[in-house]
């Protein structure tokens, strides 16, 4: 029996490879909270030495970099988190630290939006933060470098430029669980897949955008994400 569809699913959603025609189909999106000791602190929290956590935003939250984007509804405190991404080409269940980066196809600049005002009242009601951080536009990506272009991650530059002026600036080295580190605990709780998408956590400098705000966000050896924000729908 042929499915009929009660409705055009929806078209699923992709990032451009750099150097390719083909694109990466993103399946889903893993955010990690307080990777970086110094963005932890900024906020009032304690990194967790203990083990890294997460939370998840839809793959139709992703946004395309080099365009304008409305500014979000429902908040007046929306914030840039500069993020480094991971795109998992491989799967990864119950892998070794040793073994993690097998699973990866490319790294890419991103932007995690945060409806800052809204993520706060959850967290004084113990309640979920997906008011907060799952929404349209809310996953900026620029195209994905694939791994052997890029390379070893060691101290790379991690930055984001609010309005020309730098507002943060860190080194990959100052992430409290690497790259691998994460892809293994992850992969103890999900079968990761191809299309999955890991961002890494946000060094500090967060701070909040306005309608008319254009941010810029580098990592050395990635093309850049970038967007402006436009009045509110």
């Amino acid at each position: 029996m042929t499915n009929v569809f009660l409705f055009d699913p929806p078209k699923t959603p992709s990032v451009p490879i750099v150097g390719e025609q083909r694109s990466f189909p993103v399946r889903r999106i893993f955010c990690v909270g307080r990777n970086y000791a110094a963005h932890a602190a900024e906020m009032g929290n304690e990194v967790d030495r203990e083990a890294p956590f997460y939370f998840t935003k839809s793959a139709h939250a992703l946004c395309h970099t080099g365009g304008h984007i409305a500014y979000p509804p429902g908040t007046d405190d929306c914030h840039y988190e500069m993020e480094f991404v991971v795109a998992i080409g491989a799967p990864a269940f119950r892998v070794a630290t040793t073994d993690a980066m097998q699973a990866v196809m490319g790294y890419a600049c991103g932007i995690d939006l945060t409806r800052r005002d809204l993520q706060a009242a959850a967290k004084d009601k113990r309640r979920p933060w997906d008011l907060g951080k799952d929404f349209e536009n809310a996953a900026l990506i620029a195209a994905i470098t694939p791994a052997q272009t890029f390379g070893e991650i060691a101290a790379q530059r991690i930055t984001l430029q609010h309005n020309g002026e730098i507002a943060q600036d860190a080194r990959l080295s100052d992430m409290v669980w690497s790259v691998p580190e994460l892809i293994a605990h992850l992969s103890r709780f999900y079968h990761l897949a191809p299309g999955d998408l890991i961002y890494t956590g946000t060094p500090a400098g967060v701070g909040p955008v306005t309608p008319g705000s254009h941010l810029t966000g580098t990592v050395e050896g990635l093309a850049p994400v970038e967007v402006t924000f436009d009045a509110p729908q």
